[in-house]
């Protein structure tokens, strides 16, 4: 009860709220259901027939779709699919020729323009892989921006969504890094898969234990909560928007990062793996199992990394 009541007392931060209208007293009921009143005023909802009130107030996210339909469909459609579309092209060319879109991974010399394409390579998987699973956040937030600031709802909505992708490049340079230093010794071979079945175990073993911890069952319930989050960290204005995706994408790193590491253990651009990660860190970032599925996967991923040690 203690954490939910500290997220409604800073329900005041929250534009159109009634604490807000009172001038930011922050008072001990919570508002939090102004995100979803009935539009029409002195009509109760109780008393009127279900098809009517389905007619009169839209959802959350017919609201987002109604008004939010290009900037939602750009950034939840049309960037993850070039995002996939560059991986599968990539993949194919890897797994195949290596005469296309993968011929400069087969570089002798490592120099900065080689490292910066292996840094954009794990950017753009990144957003393909991460943005579909935020778009509860993602949605709620052009909710709420179009309530306060009609005029810039669209741009605060971008900003949100590059200071959230902003985290994941920066997580980029660090496997890039983690990537050179795997194969300077010998580690991880020219197709970017492991080399050595001990330590793929070891990864898996890093990851289920990872699974397990309490930061990451932290960084996961507020990933699963993006009401909870926008009531507790609001902030106005673009800059607010993209420090609160900042914010964000760094809940959502400490949450995926030892998942992104298996990458390397099934191979980095491993189409099949790359797809069951994208499709496992949606399931447990919007299914409703909360830490749940957390720990059975931590389990799993134990028991495999342990079967990879001993066999």
């Amino acid at each position: 009860m203690e954490s939910h009541c500290a997220v409604y007392r800073d329900v005041s931060t929250i534009p159109g709220s009634e604490s807000a209208r009172r001038g930011g007293t922050r008072v001990g009921v919570t508002s939090a259901l102004d995100l979803a009143r009935p539009m029409f005023s002195g009509i109760d909802p109780l008393m009127v027939e279900p098809a009517a009130r389905d007619e009169q107030t839209p959802t959350i996210l017919e609201s987002v779709l109604r008004y939010n339909r290009t900037h939602a469909a750009v950034l939840l459609a049309l960037v993850p699919l070039i995002s996939w579309i560059w991986i599968v092209v990539m993949a194919r060319d890897m797994y195949g020729p290596m005469t296309g879109a993968s011929a400069w991974m087969m570089t002798a010399r490592w120099d900065v323009p080689h490292l910066l394409l292996l840094w954009a390579m794990w950017a753009v998987m990144m957003t393909g892989m991460m943005l579909p699973s935020a778009s509860p956040m993602l949605l709620l937030y052009g909710f709420v921006a179009r309530r306060s600031a009609q005029g810039t709802a669209a741009r605060q909505l971008y900003a949100f969504a590059a200071g959230y992708l902003m985290v994941w490049a920066v997580f980029s340079l660090g496997v890039t890094a983690l990537q050179r230093l795997l194969a300077a010794f010998l580690v991880v071979s020219p197709m970017m898969e492991i080399t050595s079945p001990a330590i793929g175990g070891t990864l898996l073993l890093v990851a289920g234990v990872y699974q397990l911890t309490p930061i990451k069952h932290a960084c996961l319930r507020t990933c699963q909560s993006p009401l909870g989050f926008l009531m507790s960290r609001w902030r106005s204005g673009s800059s607010g928007a993209f420090a609160m995706g900042l914010e964000h994408g760094a809940y959502c790193v400490g949450c995926c990062w030892a998942l992104m590491l298996l990458l390397f253990a099934g191979g980095v651009m491993n189409l099949m793996v790359i797809a069951v990660l994208t499709a496992f860190v949606a399931f447990e970032k919007l299914a409703p199992f909360g830490t749940h599925g957390a720990r059975i996967s931590g389990v799993l991923l134990i028991a495999a990394g342990s079967w990879m040690l001993v066999r």
